[in-house]
């Protein structure tokens, strides 16, 4: 079991917090009703709760709580400052708020926002103020070789913090791939090697990747996981390396989302989904894929999960991992846990709107 016993459901309306009953979880509040929160955060350092919200007429908002939700206040949301363009002659605006990270132990004020356009932020008075940072922004590949996915814009949906170190980060950007500072934020090189871009004329472009979420593993950070567009990736050198993990005739390989296990860097979950165009469960069969190899086998985790005419697919931050416990929660508004690292599972609400994010907190 783990010892969070708090879950956040990020929704199209809104945020449910989740709390742990005896054999399972329950929704215990709702917050921001009817509005998209796209990302729910729990800063561990000093608990406070953070949402980003994605109004469809006022833009992107930004809240914290620093007493788990009883109340929230409003603090200003990541601007780009005036001339700076997403491509020439097209001003950049902050679109979406996709990802959120601390910036160590070491940094107490520090927080990281990867925001569409494709612009990182950088707060260091507690997320009272935040600034781009100009050295990813101007990064000599983003003019040509950063692209949007399955948005019109390129963006950061994943930041990753080694936990021995404050200044080394990871960032994952769809589309242009993985880059990585050592000094900060002060600089960045991509570290794409391995990976494929079926997708381009070049698959083995050095920018221009898709990776869907990026993970380093809690127990080894050297150990980095990505569900990447074209495949499931591993990397066991800092990311300097890529190893292609999918399964060839197996459900693991298309998906969005995936999960490390806390003490075991070589033990994930995916969710899979049949192909970037139809976006459908397999066989209209909900599964989630574990390995316990570092991806030399997989295993479809099904017992539990609706096996007919089911259209759920997973988001890339819909699928948490925390102990023993497992959770996700799906477009059609549905959501699982397992206390059995997905041996088995159990319905936590079939009556959600879809659902964005699903994170595990304290």
């Amino acid at each position: 079991m783990s010892d969070k016993n708090t879950l956040f459901l990020a929704t199209r309306k809104g945020l449910a917090v989740c709390s742990r009953r005896a054999g399972g979880w329950k929704i215990t509040s709702t917050h921001f009703d009817g509005v998209p929160v796209t990302i729910a955060y729990e800063d561990e350092r000093n608990g406070a709760w953070w949402a980003c919200l994605s109004h469809g007429h006022w833009g992107v908002k930004l809240h914290r709580s620093f007493d788990r939700g009883a109340n929230w206040e409003e603090v200003a949301a990541p601007a780009y400052p005036e001339g700076a363009e997403v491509k020439e002659g097209e001003p950049a605006a902050t679109q979406y708020l996709w990802a959120m990270q601390h910036g160590g132990h070491s940094k107490p004020g520090r927080l990281w926002l990867g925001t569409i356009p494709g612009g990182l932020f950088r707060s260091d008075n507690g997320g009272d103020s935040f600034e781009l940072v100009e050295s990813l922004w101007n990064h000599p590949s983003r003019p040509k070789n950063w692209f949007g996915g399955g948005f019109d814009h390129p963006g950061i949906h994943s930041i990753v913090l080694d936990p021995r170190d404050d200044n080394h980060l990871y960032i994952g950007i769809s589309c242009a791939g993985v880059f990585e500072s050592l000094d900060g934020g002060q600089s960045w090189m991509p570290r794409n090697k391995g990976m494929r871009a079926d997708y381009l004329p070049d698959p083995h472009t050095e920018v221009g990747h898709d990776p869907h979420l990026l993970l380093a593993a809690p127990s080894n950070p050297d150990v980095l996981w990505q569900q990447n567009h074209c495949g499931i990736f591993v990397s066991t050198d800092r990311a300097a390396n890529w190893a292609d993990v999918s399964e060839t005739a197996g459900p693991a390989r298309f998906g969005f989302a995936i999960a490390i296990a806390d003490d075991n860097p070589y033990q994930a979950w995916v969710a899979p989904a049949l192909s970037d165009e139809k976006r459908v469960a397999i066989g209209h069969s909900l599964c989630i894929c574990r390995t316990d190899d570092g991806g030399q086998s997989w295993q479809a985790q099904r017992n539990g999960l609706p096996q007919e005419h089911c259209y759920d697919i997973i988001y890339r931050h819909a699928l948490a991992a925390s102990g023993d416990d497992i959770a996700f929660g799906t477009t059609t508004g549905n959501a699982f846990f397992s206390t059995d690292r997905g041996d088995s599972w159990q319905v936590l609400s079939h009556y959600l709107p879809m659902v964005h994010a699903v994170r595990f907190a304290g």
